[in-house]
């Protein structure tokens, strides 16, 4: 493990507080410790930005206030609500790790990241942070503004920073006395740095820019979901129409979407499974 001296553990620590004290954001998902609703925010957090998220996920909560009310939901209910996050895939996790979390644990979040890490769409880091979020428990796991974070303060002109270098620091920087609140902190002031100067992510060695959306894949995948959402059954002619895309790329995401069992076909129209 690579060690620090304890006065740069310091600074860093007293940098990342007063930023929390002075920029210091504040969203719903922090203003509780239920575990379902944390789970909710870590779920849509996933490859989206915050601002994207804050309306939806409270229109969730009002809908599928708690893991039985998504466990009983149809799939296409659940798909219909999620739409406009992206990456639908996790909607359908979410889905099965609710049924799952009902089935196994009585409705009841297992407290611990080793369980949460085998439900649906659980990997490591969100297993980690909800465990943090939900029940202030001293994990360590790293995503993009803890990444950000930890690069520009440690690693100010390294080029290509693996995570495995970052972890280590992580860990040794980490307020076990309050995890969460610390973890809040982090976060802010990574994307805080964003803002000041260049992404340090873009230094990391695990970092990819985002393929363009306009003429993607992404694109004609929630197109198609957009207008199942909104009329419950459609074809992909009267999609492209509708949405302006070409029917080759609807037909692949078509495809993709049936693969992982979002959609069905019957008789040249498409309808949530």
């Amino acid at each position: 493990m690579q060690t620090i001296i304890p006065s740069l553990i310091s600074d860093f620590s007293m940098t990342v507080w007063q930023n929390y004290a002075t920029m210091g954001r504040r969203f719903s998902w922090r203003e509780t410790d239920d575990p379902y609703a944390i789970m909710v925010s870590e779920f849509m957090l996933q490859q989206t930005q915050t601002n994207r998220v804050v309306q939806k996920y409270e229109t969730w909560l009002a809908h599928f206030p708690d893991v039985q009310s998504v466990a009983d939901a149809p799939l296409s209910e659940v798909l219909s609500l999620w739409n406009g996050l992206g990456y639908n895939r996790r909607a359908k996790f979410l889905h099965e790790a609710c049924r799952k979390i009902c089935q196994d644990y009585g409705g009841m979040l297992p407290c611990d990241a080793e369980r949460l890490d085998a439900l649906p769409g659980i990997g490591p880091y969100t297993a980690r942070a909800i465990v943090t979020f939900a029940f202030n428990k001293a994990e360590v796991f790293i995503e993009t503004n803890i990444r950000s974070a930890f690069i520009d303060f440690f690693f100010s002109e390294a080029p290509a920073v693996s995570d495995a270098e970052i972890v280590p620091l992580v860990e040794q920087t980490l307020d076990r006395g309050r995890p969460r609140e610390w973890y809040y902190a982090l976060m802010d002031y990574g994307a805080a740095v964003k803002h000041r100067t260049e992404n340090p992510s873009r230094r990391s060695a695990s970092y990819t820019k985002q393929s363009q959306f306009e003429g993607s894949l992404r694109q004609a995948r929630g197109a198609i979901l957009r207008q199942l959402s909104k009329n419950g059954s459609v074809s992909l002619v009267e999609i492209a129409a509708t949405e302006k895309i070409d029917m080759e790329r609807l037909f692949s995401a078509a495809q993709k979407l049936s693969e992982e069992q979002l959609i069905r076909e019957s008789n040249g129209r498409y309808s949530f499974c």
